[in-house]
Formats: structure tokens, C-alpha cells, sequence
């Protein structure tokens, strides 16, 4: 009994260990017609963020990445933030590649496309040119800096978004370049999307009619400011036939708020893996 309560312990030691502890990043706000003249301007990639801590490669959640040992021999000895990344458009090649316990050379063409270094001294630009002098010294195929571009005049963002959304991308993300490194929900890094996206926690169904009879209607879904949503919108059959469980963590998409402050035609996106 004394050896077996001994394991209980260790095993309990070693699950607590193993808890993922998520990384304090730094998180975006959605861009609200402020004037950001001045700032930096980037291309929002739709890939699955990674945050590196100089060892290893963790998901926002703080789950670790399992990566091929050559793509981590790629990276420096001190913290990026960024996108795991294989193109426009491809959101769900990239998680069945990057989600995998046993990693397969798909990873090759995966790009880690950073947007931040942590806990870097002086503005945004001063910080990511401690990553670009590292790549100057040791060039690597899969990593990347993104793109950053001034923002002229509001007229400028505009004509940037229009362009980039026509060739496929999803948005663009704003910085003010002299702000310090924080973390957190920042006044200071913001989205701006043609639609937004926000996450909300399944909480029920309603029953399907006429079609959808003896399936489901719509998903009952509470967001982070406590709103109970109803998605029905961008269900596919298969999903009404066998929905996402209780508790499950979404996406919708919704165009701005209403009046009275509730996402605006909010319709379902797709389910939000566990870990990223």
C-alpha cells in the first residue's frame, strides 16, 4: 500500500508538471476608427500562433508543438511570437500538420512568421531587428519577419486592406511602433478585418425544423462578454448531425456590433482546436 500510495504521488507530481501554463502575450484589439497614422501596418496571417521561449515551441495555451528537431535548430536562443503558417487560405492544412504528436516532413513547408520578440528592449522596429540581424548572420528557410509597412492616412489603410483581401488574406494588424513591450489586450495592436472573428463556449442547441428536423438548428454559444449568441448561420449538415459537445470552444464571424453592443450577423466559423 506504502509503494502504491508513493506512485499515486509521483504520478499526480508529474500530471501537475505537465499542465500546460499558457504564455502572457500580447493580444489584439479590434481597430475602431482611431487614427493610427504613423503606425505599422501588417498582413494578420490566418495560421496557428506560436510563441518560442528560446527552448521550445508553445501554443497560446502554453501546449507544446511537436516539431521536427531541424526545424527547431532554425530558431535563436531568445523569445518570437508569430504564426505558424503554410499560406492564404490554408488555416486547416496548417493545424492537421502542426497538431500531429509525431511530426511528418510536411513541416517543410510550414514558415514561423514572426511579429514580436518578447521582452525586447525600445519600440516595435528595434525589437525585430534583433531577429532580422540573426537571420543577416544565419539565414534559415522557415523562419520569417512579416512584413511591416507605415501607415500614411486612413485613405492609405484602406487601399492596403482592399488590396491585400483581394488577393486572399484576412485582415490586417496595426501597432503603434514606439510602444515598449507588453502583454495583455493592447490599445496598441489592434485587427482590422472586413469581418471580425471573436471565440465563444458552446452552451447548448436549439432543434432543427422543416430540413434540419431531428437535427440541430443552431448553437447556443455564450461569448467572453457574457452574451448568449445563437449560430446557425454556417453550419454544414455534417455538423448539425453531430455537433460540437458542450463546453467546446468556437469561432464565429460577425460584421461589427449593433447598437445596443451585440456582434452583427455573427455566423458560425469553425470549431477552435484544444491547445491552440
Amino acid at each position: 500500500m506504502l509503494i502504491k500510495a508513493l506512485i499515486l504521488v509521483l504520478l499526480n507530481g508529474m500530471v501537475f508538471l505537465a499542465q500546460a501554463q499558457a504564455p502572457k502575450l500580447v493580444l489584439l484589439t479590434e481597430y475602431q476608427q482611431q487614427n493610427v497614422d504613423g503606425w505599422l501596418m501588417s498582413e494578420k496571417l490566418d495560421g496557428v500562433r506560436a510563441y518560442w521561449d528560446g527552448h521550445q515551441l508553445l501554443s497560446r495555451q502554453g501546449n507544446r508543438f511537436y516539431v521536427p528537431d531541424w526545424f527547431i535548430e532554425q530558431l535563436p536562443p531568445f523569445e518570437l511570437d508569430g504564426e505558424l503558417w503554410l499560406g492564404r487560405g490554408q488555416f486547416e492544412q496548417t493545424l492537421s500538420i502542426v497538431r500531429q504528436q509525431q511530426p511528418d516532413d510536411r513541416w517543410q513547408q510550414i514558415g514561423y512568421y514572426v511579429f514580436e520578440l518578447p521582452n525586447q528592449s525600445g519600440g516595435l522596429q528595434a525589437r525585430l531587428a534583433v531577429l532580422q540581424t540573426y537571420l543577416d548572420q544565419f539565414p534559415q528557410p522557415n523562419l520569417h519577419l512579416i512584413l511591416q509597412t507605415e501607415i500614411k492616412s486612413g485613405f492609405n489603410l484602406a487601399e492596403h486592406l482592399k488590396l491585400i483581401v483581394a488577393q486572399g488574406a484576412e485582415g490586417l494588424v496595426l501597432r503603434e511602433p514606439a510602444q515598449l513591450y507588453h502583454t495583455g489586450r493592447s490599445p496598441y495592436a489592434l485587427k482590422l478585418k472586413p469581418k471580425w472573428d471573436a471565440e465563444c463556449t458552446v452552451t447548448g442547441y436549439t432543434e432543427g425544423k422543416g430540413k434540419y428536423q431531428g437535427q440541430v438548428g443552431a448553437l447556443l454559444c455564450l461569448n467572453d462578454q457574457q452574451q448568449l449568441l445563437r449560430l446557425g448561420s454556417g453550419l454544414t449538415d455534417a455538423l448539425r448531425a453531430m455537433p460540437p459537445e458542450l463546453g467546446s470552444r468556437i469561432t464565429y464571424q460577425y460584421n461589427g456590433y449593433t447598437q445596443s453592443g451585440w456582434p452583427r450577423h455573427a455566423v458560425f466559423l469553425r470549431v477552435r482546436e484544444d491547445g491552440f
